[in-house]
């Protein structure tokens, strides 16, 4: 792909392939917030990426663009990682970098769509004060986010923003009691919200291999974390 900005055209198409997926495309397209909770394996981010840039590449776009956020490190401080600022954030962009591809079919496509202003990566240390609108705002392993960190976030989103939250419980990286129930005290509010729908994936949503997906359905079967 020689063009140096991702259109509408160029996004392939992907249809859901099982029921709570479907479930997830038919809600967003009803004009829901959504909730993707569950097990490892089961597209929860690549489907929130393909639906925030279907919906904000088409033409009539109410959006202009996809803000993907998440804590970068457990202990939410960066210094711990070698080099600049820039250089440790970009370690945590690496799997959107490997879903743009997938796609788009285009090796570069998180890139371009970095470099058009489309795509923005932010961090929740660093949006204290600020105000996203006419955005998509993807909140990744929200299960790493204290109930501070995702009050912040929910009260971020400006005019014509919509979110979709994505994680997995059991994959906390808290050793803390009390953050990782911020989880359910946020979730708790957010079920009695009437603009949000929450989807809870379970084994048969798992499309990664047969061995991944034992693997993980046996972990959980241990109650390992």
């Amino acid at each position: 792909m020689s063009s140096t900005r991702i259109k509408y055209e160029d996004l392939l198409e992907f249809d859901p392939i099982t029921d709570n997926q479907r479930k997830a495309y038919g809600l967003w397209d009803e004009g829901e917030n959504l909730v993707l909770a569950g097990s490892a394996g089961t597209g929860k981010t690549f489907i929130a990426m393909y639906l925030a840039l279907e919906a904000c590449l088409e033409k009539s776009s109410s959006y202009d663009k996809v803000i993907i956020m998440r804590s970068i490190v457990p202990v939410r401080e960066v210094g711990f990682l070698p080099g600049k600022l820039e250089e440790k954030i970009e370690v945590y962009e690496s799997p959107y970098k490997m879903i743009c591809q997938e796609l788009v079919a285009d090796k570069t496509a998180y890139n371009k769509l970095v470099s058009s202003n489309i795509i923005k990566f932010e961090t929740t240390s660093f949006i204290r004060g600020r105000t996203f609108d006419r955005a998509i705002i993807i909140v990744d392993e929200m299960q790493n986010l204290n109930f501070h960190e995702l009050d912040s976030v929910m009260t971020r989103a400006g005019e014509n923003t919509r979110l979709i939250l994505c994680g997995d419980y059991l994959q906390s990286d808290f050793n803390n009691d009390g953050e990782r129930n911020g989880l359910a005290k946020f979730l708790n509010i957010i079920e009695r919200m009437k603009d949000f729908s929450v989807i809870q994936f379970g084994w048969d949503d798992i499309v990664r291999s047969g061995i991944v997906r034992d693997y993980i359905m046996t972990k959980e079967l241990m109650g390992m974390r």
